[in-house]
């Protein structure tokens, strides 16, 4: 007890510290233009341009140069959105994907506080992250890094990271800016989306980051109508959408997304390009002199390079970086003496780590539970299904290569997939240096209690053979995906997925398993939605969907599969039964970059499966718990421009767990929304038997369309339903406002 409240005290001490040093914006922009006063133009080129890709003493990711005499550091931003990459002794934290599972602020926040630690205690300035990213389709190769096809979801998502990085002093970087959603043709596709929907999908969740003070923005590598992302007017200039929004910061390029002139980029909004050199697919429009000639020859005013190097300097002062920041200790280009990398600092901690654990677990998605106890009643000891009774499983069979340890000499970018999928692979990947695969876990826990027999290769007939007459069998698959990068092939699939098949003849696998073993328990670590047409065998008693797990995959699907913690993830998209049921396509072939009409509009996911009656085999917030909830008592008050929306959860099963109830609004039919949209969700954790009353709020803007004439939100008129339940489909509770 006297450890842990040493811990909290410190912890207290440290957040207040760290808010002393943050300043307002107001503060943070008068001490940015006095310093600016002072450079030389060098200087401030220094600070706008990259200090390049092939800079052997480039430290992070991206670098700028420092201003030794002003006190200002090389600025150093680094991967990525799930735990820092190419460092050592870091977490490896679950993806996007999986904290949105979770349906938790609180663990939302509880993360991104987690990365701006160790980014601070890395010496590094700029976390590249929160990916916004929507799922518009998804065999998407980045949608793991992101939160989803839900733009509330992941607005949501995104403002709690925000806000918890920036908490402890670390910038964030929003991206990618803007419809950005598939990685075949990146480089150049154009996104052609209309007003409306940019706004209520594409955008939303960048309104949120910029409500939680977000400190930069990353623009993307496609085209958005027509005009590249990094120099497009109506994203990134003086009057576009983020000046619009209130966004203070400054925006960055990805790394090689820009083109054309010096002149067109600055003058339209990109304040900072990086990697700052040419690298085949983009990039050096600034560096080799282009943006000082185009200062110098007047085509870039010195205002303009003077508010680029402003907004880049404010957040710096803004969060106080300039106050005891530590030095950047980690050299993310370059291996030491052994071949290792830098070791010199250790961020991870213990509360890191059960964090990771906890966010594992609170993400796996329980779809199928079909249990047999010693009396028939929900209280008695499971003989089949879950949880799994530790001492009466005396015989257990652990099938499929994702259950053992990967290759942890691949390559920087994770780009393997030869054992567990702890997450995806790209510059959004993460460390494995710690991970703990799940059948070192089952074999820890498991002890002497049973025997284990592996199958550690999605081999058909040896998978059989093990599992044959088993007590158990927890069969393990997945399916990965990642970015594009150097256009390499990972398992014959280029950064987006192919299809929506397991990989590794994964579904035959389960199969295969089912048909020799009554009590199989299948567990799928996947970057999204895949096939799951074997859901249905009598034989498989169990499915839990893991997601990208991150490194303690291991433990936390034990924690779920033994009781030591009640599943209570929610599905972040819905699984259905062909690609067709989502509405929209990956453009793999084309004569040139493509253009991509995002005609389905406000359509995706559950919005367009509802909108052609297409039931899913799983839908967006579906997700079981060992114990049973009932809703009861919905309220709905109207409290100035907002309304409060209030009900009552009760756990009347025979388990402690949490549950996650959400709130979709249906528009009047005239508002042209889809059936209906997520507008709020909670976390209620409950002992069995108890009771608690949630209160949820649906503000003006939650009730509200993107009108295109006057350019802003305004109320619908009509009858809006509320509808209230434990997912999209399974409804608990209705009401109505009519406003």
């Amino acid at each position: 007890m006297h450890l842990h409240w040493s811990f909290v005290w410190a912890s207290l001490l440290a957040a207040s510290a760290l808010e002393a040093q943050a300043r307002t914006w107001d503060e943070a922009y008068a001490l940015a233009t006095s310093t600016v006063s002072q450079m030389t133009l060098d200087e401030k080129l220094g600070i706008a341009i990259g200090t390049g890709q092939l800079n052997s003493n480039r430290r992070c990711v991206g670098d700028t140069t420092a201003v030794a005499r002003l006190g200002i550091p090389s600025i150093c931003f680094q991967d990525g959105p799930a735990g820092l990459r190419l460092v050592k002794n870091v977490t490896g934290f679950p993806a996007g994907l999986n904290v949105a599972a979770t349906f938790s602020r609180r663990l939302m926040r509880a993360r991104g506080k987690a990365f701006g630690e160790e980014w601070r205690g890395k010496g590094a300035h700029v976390f590249l992250g929160p990916s916004l990213d929507i799922m518009r389709n998804p065999k998407a190769g980045r949608a793991w890094e992101a939160f989803g096809p839900d733009p509330y979801l992941t607005g949501e998502a995104g403002y709690e990271t925000v806000i918890g990085v920036q908490s402890v002093g670390v910038q964030a970087c929003a991206k990618h800016l803007i419809a950005n959603n598939q990685e075949h043709w990146r480089y150049g596709y154009t996104s052609n989306v209309d007003d409306r929907t940019l706004q209520e999908l594409y955008y939303y969740p960048f309104i949120r980051t910029i409500e939680a003070g977000v400190t930069s923005v990353m623009c993307a590598y496609n085209r958005f109508n027509g005009t590249s992302s990094c120099h497009n007017a109506n994203l990134i200039g003086p009057n576009g959408l983020l000046q619009k929004s209130g966004f203070k910061g400054y925006v960055v390029s990805d790394w090689g997304a820009t083109h054309d002139s010096a002149a067109e980029n600055a003058n339209n909004g990109l304040d900072m390009e990086q990697p700052g050199d040419y690298i085949v697919i983009g990039g050096g429009v600034y560096g080799f002199n282009n943006l000082k000639n185009a200062v110098n020859n007047g085509s870039v005013p010195q205002a303009r390079i003077n508010e680029m190097i402003t907004r880049i300097l404010a957040p710096w002062y803004q969060l106080g970086q300039d106050k005891d920041y530590p030095p950047t200790n980690f050299d993310a280009q370059k291996r030491d003496g052994s071949g290792s990398k830098n070791l010199r600092v250790n961020v991870r901690t213990n509360e890191h780590t059960a964090l990771a654990r906890e966010i594992a677990s609170a993400s796996a998605v329980l779809l199928k539970n079909s249990r047999s106890t010693t009396t028939g009643t929900p209280s008695g000891i499971t003989t089949r299904g879950l949880p799994v009774a530790k001492n009466r499983i005396k015989t257990i069979a652990v099938v499929g290569q994702d259950a053992k340890l990967p290759n942890l000499n691949c390559n920087e970018l994770n780009e393997c997939n030869d054992g567990t999928m702890s997450v995806g692979w790209g510059s959004g990947s993460n460390s494995l240096e710690f991970l703990i695969p799940p059948i070192d876990a089952i074999t820890s826990f498991t002890g002497s209690s049973a025997t284990i027999t592996s199958s550690l290769s999605n081999d058909l007939d040896e998978g059989a053979k093990a599992a044959k007459g088993k007590d158990v069998a927890y069969v393990f698959v997945n399916a990965m995906s990642g970015e594009l990068g150097s256009y390499t092939f990972v398992v014959g699939n280029q950064g987006d997925r192919n299809d929506l098949d397991l990989w590794w003849k994964g579904g035959s696998l389960v199969e295969r398993v089912a048909a020799v073993c009554n009590n199989t328990i299948v567990i799928v670590h996947s970057v999204g939605p895949v096939n799951m047409s074997w859901s249905a065998h009598p034989n498989i008693t169990g499915i839990i969907y893991a997601g990208a797990p991150g490194e303690q995959t291991g433990p936390s699907i034990v924690d779920v599969i033994y009781g030591n913690y009640n599943p209570a993830g929610k599905l972040p998209f819905s699984i259905a039964d062909s690609e067709d049921a989502y509405g929209t396509a990956i453009v793999y072939n084309s004569l040139g970059f493509p253009e991509i009409n995002y005609t389905e509009k406000l359509l995706l996911d559950y919005r367009y499966m509802d909108s052609k009656n297409i039931k899913p085999r799983f839908e967006f917030g579906f997700g079981l718990s060992y114990t049973t909830f009932a809703y009861s008592g919905l309220s709905v008050q109207k409290s100035g421009s907002s309304y409060t929306v209030s009900f009552t959860v009760a756990n009347t099963g025979a388990f402690a767990g949490a549950e996650k109830p959400q709130l979709y609004l249906a528009y009047p039919a005239t508002a042209g929304e889809p059936k209906k949209v997520l507008r709020g969700f909670e976390e209620i954790i409950l002992q069995p038997g108890a009771s608690s009353t949630v209160t949820l709020t649906l503000n003006e803007r939650d009730m509200s369309v993107w009108d295109v004439p006057s350019q802003k939100y305004v109320r619908s008129s009509g009858t809006f339903n509320v509808l209230v339940g434990a997912s999209s489909l399974d409804i608990r509770l209705q009401s109505s406002i009519t406003v």
